[in-house]
């Protein structure tokens, strides 16, 4: 997306397509204090399965026909050959397409389409990237991705999640989940929960570079036990922005506590890897949690528990984690698998919620022997089988499965990423525009450029040719193009935001280049304050890692062939220091800033960013009229509490969509556009909620002049009940540019 461009900035993905929305909810969830292992037993009834009802029928005949050494071979991922045959299902990496296969498509990456803020665009990659996977022979995908959600801008695998809030991750992830299975394959939604850094990931892991890769069954990892500690949320303080002198460091050393100003200092905790995030209920529920009601309302078959802990408690051992929160209020209907190296136990994992795993730990020797003794039970692996096999009947595999064939920085590192058939490089993609055009195009493809002469004729002697410089290169072009990388991937958090050789190419050639433009391709926040406020960068194209045809992407962006619509997943500080949380380097990682992570963290502290939350601008311009408020639901939005039907995804009436907004719209330009307009809202006081929450986002195109009217307006920004007391709504083009408000009132 254009952050900056004098003319008037956006994704570059070409296409805008619209459709439909999951619907929203409240604020706050209902919370169990059910613990025992019987709330994770489907059998119990607990959850109305609805449509989930159908597969469920079919996976208990199939699982009763069969003797605990077959059920036993289906949770530790093997095949059955009886009356009651069962081929093993086939697990695969990849979000942005079957790892490590050929002649398969190179989709951008997923923070690249969280960038296009594109309900039917995410729909229709997500479904592409489903059926690649169906025809590769495929049954469960390794995604789609939620966390690490980005509450350290340092993390690693941020190139791989959907953006850093909590609602706009949900939408794009319930999309992804929905999208998976309508295909026909089984949507397996990472990493739960809590998961977001890669420092200390692993048992063996220490400082950064710690990460270890992902994986299909068990392994060894740390000590189980109860999930128990809550971290503290931060005080309020003056709530004035902090000095820089608080946060001067980027690394917390052991863990965290909250400052006054919401900013992290040190503890002197101690702990041995994996890392423990140590958080309070409430950023549990409202940031972290949040997305995954979507993926499970949305058709989510399978979830891969983090390997590391929650709350001093492996994630795949967690029993409050998995039985309590995903299998009993979220109604999660299907299996539970581990990343690698989470499974370490035996009953203690098959007790706390775990449903597929390791031969190594789940034998004849272990549990038939527990149950034949009394120390596991039938009923819990009976549950554990059907888990395995109910997602299956619900995507309708049973009717058929395909035979398998052999059929610039654009992707990253990790179980995310895909092979590429090809790749179109800027480079590639400017030569070609240019022979159509007849642009004259010349490149320096390092940042210090040296060159030699070597005379291979005899007698011939060269004129005076114009030095291979930046200087001489950028003093007589119409427009200079300077692109920058920021690289990560799974296994290593990044060590910068920003870096000083680029950096100062792109000051070296502004100061000779009038019309300097710079185009940034990065796995997350990348800082540009070191030269943004030149007076000779024109604009920036900011983008993700954006697939096989990067380069066209560009190029089309670049030419006007296609305005730019995207808008910031994240907030781009102007200084490192700016943000809140840094990576943990100890194995006791505490959330005690809660939700107060990127823009919510900004907002309270009065921290003024470069480009905040949801900001991008286009080659057109959008004016806001009057916004108008429909209550939906008034009984729902005066309750704080949903009290409806436990069901596959949470309370029923959860998902009741309670306000309406609408309000015009116009294309104020002469180019035709793209807007996306985004419906933010404010909770009374005793709430303790952010300043500010996103809580609808649509985007639609409108021809240079139209208006997009109220009655079709009124099909676009609903939100969940307000509760404790009602609140305020604002609608605008980002987190910051609030263009029109209107007032829940709730008798």
């Amino acid at each position: 997306m254009l952050l900056k461009q004098l003319l008037t900035v956006g994704t570059l993905l070409p296409s805008a397509i619209h459709g439909n929305n999951l619907p929203k909810r409240a604020n706050t969830v209902a919370t169990s204090n059910a613990t025992s292992t019987a709330t994770g037993i489907l059998s119990n009834g607990l959850v109305d399965l609805g449509e989930w009802k159908d597969a469920y029928d079919q996976a208990v005949t199939l699982v009763s026909g069969m003797t605990n050494a077959e059920k036993l071979s289906i949770i530790t991922g093997g095949s059955v050959e009886s009356s009651s045959n069962w081929t093993a299902l086939s697990f695969k990496d990849g979000t942005q397409g079957p790892q490590g296969y050929d002649y398969v498509t190179g989709w951008c990456q997923s923070s690249a389409l969280a960038m296009t803020w594109d309900k039917a665009l995410m729909s229709k990659q997500f479904s592409a990237v489903g059926l690649e996977f169906y025809l590769k022979g495929f049954q469960v995908i390794a995604g789609p991705t939620s966390q690490p959600l980005g509450r350290n801008p340092w993390g690693g695998r941020l190139v791989e999640t959907l953006g850093v809030d909590s609602y706009l991750n949900g939408i794009a992830f319930g999309l992804g989940a929905k999208s998976f299975s309508d295909v026909g394959v089984i949507a397996g939604g990472k990493h739960f929960l809590l998961n977001e850094q890669e420092t200390n990931r692993t048992s063996s892991g220490s400082g950064f570079g710690g990460g270890g890769g992902g994986g299909f069954g068990g392994g060894s990892g740390g000590p189980g036990g109860s999930m128990s500690g809550n971290g503290t949320a931060p005080t309020s303080g003056n709530e004035t922005a902090p000095t820089s002198s608080s946060l001067t460091t980027r690394q917390e050393t052991n863990g965290t506590s909250a400052g006054s100003d919401g900013s992290s200092t040190s503890t002197d905790d101690s702990g041995s890897a994996p890392y423990t995030s140590n958080v309070d209920d409430k950023a549990l529920h409202e940031t972290y949690l949040w997305p995954f009601y979507d993926g499970v309302k949305g058709g989510m078959g399978a979830t891969m528990c983090a390997m590391t802990k929650v709350n001093g408690t492996l994630s795949c051992e967690n029993s409050r984690l998995l039985n309590t929160l995903l299998k009993t209020e979220l109604g999660f209907p299907g299996l539970v698998w581990p990343d690698q190296n989470g499974q370490s136990s035996s009953f203690d994992s098959a007790d706390a919620g775990l449903d597929y795993g390791s031969s190594q730990y789940w034998s004849n020797d272990t549990l038939l022997t527990g149950i034949a003794n009394g120390s596991f039970t039938q009923e819990r692996l009976d549950d554990m089988a059907v888990r395995n096999v109910i997602a299956y009947y619900k995507v309708n595999l049973n009717n058929g499965t395909p035979e398998t064939y052999e059929g610039h920085l654009a992707g990253g590192a990790g179980s995310g990423q895909t092979s590429f058939p090809y790749l179109i490089t800027p480079q590639q993609a400017l030569t070609y525009r240019a022979s159509q055009d007849g642009t004259m195009i010349r490149w320096i493809l390092n940042n210090t450029y040296t060159e030699s002469t070597t005379t291979t004729i005899s007698g011939l002697s060269g004129g005076t040719a114009l030095a291979h410089t930046i200087s001489a290169y950028s003093t007589d072009a119409e427009a200079c193009l300077v692109f920058l990388n920021a690289f990560s991937g799974e296994g290593a958090d990044r060590t910068e935001l920003r870096n000083t050789e680029p950096d100062s190419l792109v000051t070296s050639v502004a100061s000779t280049c009038a019309n300097t433009i710079v185009i940034i391709n990065t796995v997350g926040p990348r800082l540009v304050d070191t030269w943004i406020t030149h007076i000779n960068v024109t604009a920036v194209l900011y983008g993700g890692l954006l697939g096989q045809e990067s380069g066209n992407s560009i190029v089309d962006v670049l030419y006007g062939s296609v305005n730019p619509s995207g808008r910031l997943p994240y907030t781009l500080a102007k200084n490192e220091s700016d943000y809140n949380v840094q990576t943990c380097l100890t194995a006791v990682c505490n959330f005690t800033e809660g939700n107060y992570i990127d823009y919510k963290y900004f907002d309270k502290y009065n921290v003024t960013p470069r480009y905040e939350f949801g900001y991008g601008l286009s080659y057109t311009n959008f004016t806001y009229g009057t916004a108008n408020l429909t209550i939906t639901n008034s009984s729902a939005l005066s309750s704080i509490y949903p009290t409806g039907v436990l069901s596959v995804g949470g309370k029923a009436d959860l998902w009741d969509e309670v306000i309406r907004v609408s309000l015009p719209i116009t294309n104020s330009g002469a180019v035709d556009g793209n807007e996306v307009a985004q419906l933010y809202v404010q909770f009374p006081e005793e709430a303790d909620a952010p300043v500010r929450q996103l809580r609808g986002f649509e985007k639609w195109g409108e021809a240079g002049g139209d208006v997009w009217g109220e009655e079709e307006g009124s099909e676009f920004l609903g939100y969940g009940g307000a509760g404790v007391g009602g609140g305020e709504g604002e609608v605008g083009a980002s987190s910051r540019d609030l263009r029109a408000r209107v007032e829940v009132t709730v008798d």
